[in-house]
């Protein structure tokens, strides 16, 4: 079974959701600059995670239904942090604190197991992206992305797909119609 399915099931049964919320499209669940040590899970919806540097903004992951998504960064150093994550269309989001899901997480055996996968799929897809970054052409990123996250293209406007991808909405667009 799919860890994050398995591990939504497994918070689901034990009733440990804090709270839920509705953004409505642009809204932000994060600013940057703020610290937030909660994790979300994307029940309907999509979300965009950010940096702004100088004025431009540079996209960094996308979440939508069925993900789980958190300032990672805040949430492991409970520090502000420079993430925004802003919903891109009608979203819905439940939230679990950070001391309530480590309880569970470290309750039992079987869930510590859990979350070591659910991280070290994290850690593999971060590293495929710093690798398509930094050694492959625009057009191969796009290919590689597509083959890898079909649904992203499904979900998410392409000016953010273009920015996840280090590249202009324009040279998106080229691609993506070559």
């Amino acid at each position: 079974m799919d860890p994050l399915k398995l591990l939504r099931q497994k918070i689901d049964a034990k009733n440990l959701w804090d709270a839920e919320a509705e953004l409505s499209r642009n809204e932000y669940l994060k600013v940057g600059g703020s610290t937030d040590t909660k994790l979300y899970y994307v029940s309907e919806g999509s979300l965009r995670i950010f940096i702004i540097d100088e004025e431009e903004e540079h996209t960094i992951r996308f979440a939508y239904e069925g993900n789980f998504v958190a300032a990672l960064d805040s949430f492991i150093s409970e520090q502000p942090s420079d993430l925004y994550i802003q919903a891109l269309k009608k979203t819905r989001v439940k939230m679990i604190k950070k001391r309530k899901y480590k309880d569970f997480i470290f309750s039992n055996s079987e869930n510590l197991k859990l979350w070591h996968v659910i991280l070290e799929q994290l850690v593999f897809q971060q590293m495929e992206r710093e690798r398509d970054l930094l050694t492959s052409s625009p057009s191969e990123r796009y290919q590689r992305v597509l083959q890898r996250s079909p649904r992203l293209f499904q979900e998410i406007p392409g000016r953010y797909i273009a920015s996840y991808l280090r590249m202009t909405p324009e040279t998106f667009s080229r691609i993506k119609k070559s």
